[in-house]
């Protein structure tokens, strides 16, 4: 196998990334394999599904199915052979239902089809073990010899960010909102990735072009979470349990959470949130669920420790799986795109099994003193108060404002982020978003202006309300947002992470600090590149001296 889509890739070999086995993630050599031909089957069908929508002749069903399936391919999600021979399966009848359309849709325009190549072609093997041996060529150094590795990396970006992307519209999908624009820049991506493309300076075009797309992904899907449960708002999660039965939820899929809210309200069992959960309640009509309790755990890379010492079924409703353990892997449950081996999956929101096994394992037997941390800032509930911050900006009350997110990892060197979150100066502000908030937001940073410090504006997607935070406050004070007293500091560790910053790019935003460590599937001189065209900041060892030269290019 070989695999550098995130930031735990082994970097001890020649080329950096996992090539043994079986991967740090946990993904064996099988899997890996048949997400790599998925992935390059989708290819093919995206070629014939951007073809017919060029003709009228779209279909977003088909859309929505290629989103899906690459979502089950981000580091965390799926780790199920029997799953990735099934999605392929789909694929290949999607590709059928799709070059037909095409065709049908060509006559009826009285021009002649084109006839496609490449993975349009694509036929997938008959058994398992015969879909591997097809994997072979389809890795992702395929061309390596040709090409080269910087060339190689630059494919790589595309197609991370691509993966992030699709993570948010299937997000997005599930509470109904969908955009055929949106479908079609997927459908166009995927078929120019299937060109194999070598330009270096289209690539990077490309690739900012995503960061585009995926700008009115998060739009969407903002508006999807606003439409469904209301529009966030400050307020305190408890962080301790309460004695009761309880069923734990992490992911993203607050659709998921409402239908498991719904189903257990009047049992009289307790629903936690973990992980990237811990935003749902900012939002009213969630938050309004009495046995909603709270907030357990910390960030997905405890999750073996946290898990193995909770006393109820655990649900994963999307990315952030790991190995479970055997202490508690009887209690885990699948959903959505998730899947693990021996792990039970259940297919929709329908709950009773979980519910079943809430009444059987034990619950808390007490409950523990309260604690708890505040959520629920983003953009509207930031911007009601823009009076009060531009005030405080004017006078010297507040004389930063740090954004420090993104998607965390395990490795010791994030530590960094909460020495960093730690040092800053009493007179600013911290927004957060995404996993990296649990390097520190257990600490107590103190009040300024009437507001937390630490204001939690929500989960990797909502970085567009931190966006929007700092456009509306660039608006106000008449300059560029590259002019604020604003740092961003993010983490990035996997896919979604790499959409997001191809968003930030796209919108012109500069000196981006990015750490801790670099993605391997970049080169030395793509990095470089990267580097001197959208003026990033590597994040060095030492966390103070990185935040003394961003108060000092504050001042200056």
């Amino acid at each position: 196998m070989f695999c550098y889509q995130c930031e735990q890739a082994d970097r001890s070999g020649p080329i950096p990334g996992c090539s043994l086995t079986r991967g740090t993630c946990g993904k064996d050599e099988p899997t890996s394999a048949l997400q790599d031909l998925l992935i390059y089957q989708l290819k093919g069908v995206a070629d014939y599904a951007a073809h017919a929508r060029r003709l009228g002749a779209g279909d977003d069903e088909a859309a929505g199915f290629l989103a899906l399936a690459m979502f089950t391919t981000l580091t965390n999600v799926n780790f199920s052979q029997t799953r990735f021979v099934e999605l392929i399966r789909q694929a290949e009848l999607y590709r059928a239902h799709l070059k037909a359309r095409y065709e049908q849709a060509a006559a009826d325009a009285g021009v002649t089809p084109e006839t496609l190549t490449g993975p349009a072609t694509f036929v997938p093997a008959s058994t398992t073990d015969g879909l591997i041996e097809q994997a072979a060529s389809h890795g992702i150094l395929a061309g390596l010899e040709q090409v080269g590795p910087d060339v190689i990396g630059l494919r790589a970006l595309n197609l991370y960010g691509l993966k992030g992307i699709c993570a948010y519209i299937h997000h997005a999908a599930v509470m109904g909102y969908t955009d055929p624009a949106v479908f079609a820049d997927v459908e166009d991506a995927l078929g120019y990735l299937g060109t194999d493309p070598t330009d270096i300076e289209d690539l990077l075009e490309h690739a900012l072009g995503l960061g585009r797309t995926n700008l009115s992904v998060l739009d969407m899907l903002n508006r999807a979470n606003s439409g469904s449960f209301g529009t966030p708002s400050p307020t305190t999660v408890r962080t301790t349990p309460v004695a009761g039965k309880a069923i734990l939820i992490s992911g993203h899929d607050f659709p998921g959470l409402k239908a498991l809210l719904e189903q257990t309200e009047g049992t009289g069992i307790n629903v936690y949130t973990h992980g990237e959960m811990l935003p749902a309640h900012g939002y009213p009509e969630l938050r309004a669920y009495p046995h909603l309790a709270g907030n357990y755990g910390g960030a997905w890379q405890d999750q073996q420790v946290d898990f193995a010492n909770f006393p109820g079924p655990i649900i994963m409703t999307s990315n952030c799986m790991i190995e479970p353990r055997q202490a508690y892997k009887h209690q885990i449950f699948t959903n959505g795109p998730v899947g693990w081996p021996g792990v039970r999956h259940i297919a929709d929101h329908d709950f009773s099994e979980v519910i079943q096994a809430a009444r059987a394992l034990p619950g808390f037997t007490e409950t523990a003193p309260e604690k708890s941390i505040p959520v629920g800032f983003g953009h509207k509930a930031v911007l009601e108060l823009s009076d009060e911050v531009l005030d405080a900006v004017r006078t010297g009350k507040l004389t930063h404002i740090f954004v420090m997110g993104g998607c965390d990892g395990a490795s010791p060197g994030r530590n960094y982020f909460r020495e960093y979150a730690e040092a800053t100066p009493d007179n600013t502000l911290i927004l957060t978003m995404g996993c990296a908030k649990y390097r520190f937001n257990d600490l107590d940073f103190g009040t300024l202006i009437g507001l937390p410090r630490l204001l939690d504006v929500g989960q990797c997607n909502d970085s567009y309300s931190a966006v929007r935070i700092a456009m509306g406050l660039a608006e106000a004070l008449g300059c560029e947002v590259n002019d604020l007293p604003l740092t961003m500091v993010l983490s990035w560790f996997e896919q979604k992470a790499v959409a997001v910053l191809l968003t930030l790019l796209a919108l012109g935003i500069r000196d981006i600090n990015l750490g801790p460590t670099l993605p391997a599937f970049l080169t030395p001189a793509a990095i470089q590149i990267v580097v001197e065209r959208f003026g990033l900041h590597l994040i060095g060892d030492d966390p103070i001296a990185d935040l003394d030269k961003a108060m000092a290019g504050a001042t200056a």
